[in-house]
């Protein structure tokens, strides 16, 4: 997979000429949906086609999905008259929630970054 639409990209967010870190990634490298060995962010340079857009587009609704699930879970648990949930439980669930609300907002960071930015009207500034 030498291919360069299908080339992985590993390494930190991209920065701008003076070191921080830039809102929208190089055009045609998308976010991925998981993260080197390291923790590192993943990058992908493609046109949006092929094999790992596809997985990445499958992982992304899946932890959306997974998300929804937990988040209907914790609703159920926060219900007054519910049994008591342990402090290990309650513990438990905001790990979980933590890493679903971490997974959509990588989701959406990604999502965002493969919005076209605005075209200037002519003659406004």
């Amino acid at each position: 997979m030498q291919d360069s639409h299908r080339r992985a990209h590993h390494g930190q967010a991209p920065t701008d000429q003076n070191g921080s870190h830039a809102k929208r990634t190089i055009d045609g490298l998308r976010l991925l949906p998981w993260t080197a060995s390291d923790g590192r962010l993943c990058y992908l340079g493609t046109n949006g086609q092929g094999y790992l857009s596809t997985l990445a587009d499958g992982i992304e609704m899946m932890q959306l999905s997974m998300g929804e699930e937990l988040l209907e879970y914790a609703r159920s648990v926060l219900d007054p008259g519910e049994r008591v949930t342990s402090g290990i439980e309650y513990r438990w669930l905001a790990c979980r929630l933590t890493e679903a609300l971490s997974d959509a907002l990588r989701v959406a960071d990604s999502r965002g970054q493969r919005i076209p930015a605005p075209q200037e009207q002519d003659g406004e500034s």
